[in-house]
């Protein structure tokens, strides 16, 4: 129970930025939340609950001090492209799956919870995230620009919707195109010019005060509409797991999205002000936001970095910020919805387009093209996966490229054939520095991966082609250097078994020196040992390559 932690060591002093940070977050929240429910395709309220419950579970049992839980951008977009075809045009039953797949997310947090799977999310890369972010901020983009201009929009993807909002454009209305650019560049200027303030929230009150002043719904502007007024009423599922066919992919996505965006924010900010982040707690934490914002007939939230950034602006010292946010976003419920029934949409997709600015890192995209073409390469299919497929398949489809990824790089990694460095008792690898010293009846070589049964056979192919390129009848000693192997498996002592094989059929010896602890008992155990004159620890390069062959 992290509050046990925080509440133990909690200041009196810190009690100011924590109600400041909370109703600062709240102020944030209303805008944001309304236009990703509206993204969702939910009622707007929906968008409200998840930041007013979700919080409060996080509350309760997230290990980040300034990390604010609430609904996103990426799984709104995600909601709303995959709930539709499941709920079949039926709005009540679609409120309800997506109500079902924040329960989902709860459970399947806790199971990862139980099962130690905190570690998976490693396996997708940093290079497949900045290119589904970008994926993901371009379908959000293109999905929001008919609200925008005031055209119908449509279609399944982003080419799809590119197609069709072209052929709309003749049909703009002015009126609401004039709304959403004047709401863009007050949101772009108000940000610059007052840095950590809810300029969103101001944005939003001028354009509800100029929607009543001059009319504008009578003038056929799309507005928000009724918001139910009160808090929300706390119910189990309306639906059951086997009710819903897909329920359980679509839940594993918006926690694979909510489980990174929200630890790498909470690292951030981890770091930021000197305290430990408990990645296994924050499944607890993100299930437990799930749970709460699902009790209330919201949708899957998780944290968020903008969010965030407010919170920590504000001066939020401790969880406790998220309380008072949750306060006072109730109070708002309860008092004030009657004030958002004329935003203009226009309004909600300006805000949403500048919130998704973020998560285009062109530059970063550029950077990957000069220094990796392979990362560049994994990027581009997230992105393009997500442009044609969709927030969830993309998303699962990244996470299957990042493994593949991993896997070829570790399927071919690079032997280093060994040579004398010019004047000392060291050896390096003499492909890279062709002035150093051949080893004269003699072949050293260094793994620089663990040896592990998806590259064994690549590492012994590359020692015998090499073999076979210096010349076999010069060679009386192969030595395996495993110094940069800190991990070898059973199909890597089967390589050495037969590169030990291999090379007795020739007439050439092969020792082994610099294997780890672990690696020595692995290969003892294995008979490698026998075959190789054991393991001696005292065993160096240059006693086999030099002192030695040369006393000899």
């Amino acid at each position: 129970m992290p509050p046990a932690r925080w509440l133990s060591e909690y200041r009196v002093s810190w009690l100011r930025g924590d109600i400041v940070a909370g109703v600062t977050l709240a102020a944030y929240a209303i805008p944001v939340s309304l236009a990703y429910a509206g993204l969702a395709g939910l009622p707007p309220q929906a968008g409200v609950y998840g930041y007013l419950l979700g919080g409060l579970g996080y509350a309760l049992l997230g290990s980040s001090r300034q990390l604010a839980i609430g609904p996103t951008s990426a799984i709104s977009l995600m909601i709303a492209g995959t709930v539709g075809e499941m709920a079949g045009g039926d709005a009540q039953h679609y409120a309800q799956i997506a109500s079902l797949a924040g329960f989902t997310v709860a459970v399947l947090c806790l199971i990862a919870w139980l099962l130690q799977l905190s570690g998976l999310v490693k396996l997708i890369s940093d290079s497949i995230l900045v290119g589904f972010k970008a994926g993901a901020g371009l379908t959000i983009a293109m999905t929001q620009l008919p609200s925008l201009v005031g055209a119908a929009g449509g279609g399944h993807n982003f080419f799809e919707r590119a197609v069709l909002l072209a052929s709309q454009l003749p049909n703009v209305h002015y009126v609401v195109l004039a709304i959403g650019v004047v709401a863009i560049l007050a949101l772009v200027v108000g940000e610059r010019l007052l840095p950590g303030t809810p300029v969103a929230l101001g944005v939003v009150a001028l354009a509800i005060a100029a929607a009543s002043v001059l009319g504008l719904p009578a003038l056929g502007v799309p507005v928000t509409g009724h918001i139910p007024v009160g808090l929300p009423t706390l119910e189990g599922p309306a639906l059951r797991l086997r009710d819903v066919e897909g329920i359980v992919p679509l839940a594993a996505g918006c926690l694979l999205l909510a489980y990174i965006e929200s630890v790498s924010a909470g690292r951030a900010f981890a770091a930021k002000h000197g305290y430990h982040l408990d990645p296994r707690q924050e499944l607890l934490g993100i299930g437990a936001a799930n749970l709460a914002a699902a009790l209330g007939h919201g949708y899957p939230v998780a944290g968020g970095l903008s969010q965030s950034a407010v919170n920590d602006k504000a001066g939020a010292r401790t969880p406790l910020a998220l309380v008072f946010a949750s306060i006072t976003l109730g109070f708002c419920l309860l008092f004030l919805t009657g004030l958002l029934e004329n935003l203009p949409k226009a309004v909600l997709a300006a805000v949403v387009l500048n919130a998704v600015s973020g998560l285009l890192d062109f530059p970063a995209l550029l950077r990957m093209w000069r220094v990796s073409r392979l990362d560049f390469y994994a990027a581009s299919i997230a992105l393009g996966a997500v442009l044609l497929l969709g927030i969830l398949q993309g998303i699962l489809l990244a996470a299957m490229a990042s493994i593949l990824m991993l896997l070829a790089r570790t399927s071919q990694p690079h032997v280093a054939f060994l040579g004398r460095i010019p004047g000392t008792n060291l050896y390096s690898d003499i492909g890279r520095h062709p002035d150093n010293e051949a080893l004269p009846g003699a072949l050293a070589f260094r793994p620089e991966a663990s040896l592990i049964y998806v590259n064994a056979d690549a590492v012994l192919e590359s020692v015998l082609t090499h073999l076979q390129a210096v010349g076999q009848p010069h060679i009386d000693l192969v030595v395996c250097d495993l110094s940069a192997s800190p991990y070898v498996d059973l199909g890597g002592s089967r390589m050495l078994h037969e590169l030990h094989g291999e090379l007795a059929a020739r007439g050439i010896s092969f020792r082994i020196v610099g294997a780890h602890g672990w690696v020595r008992d692995l290969l003892r155990a294995d008979g490698i040992g026998e075959k190789v004159g054991g393991f001696d620890r005292g065993a160096t390069l240059d006693r086999l390559l030099g002192g030695d062959r040369r006393d000899h």
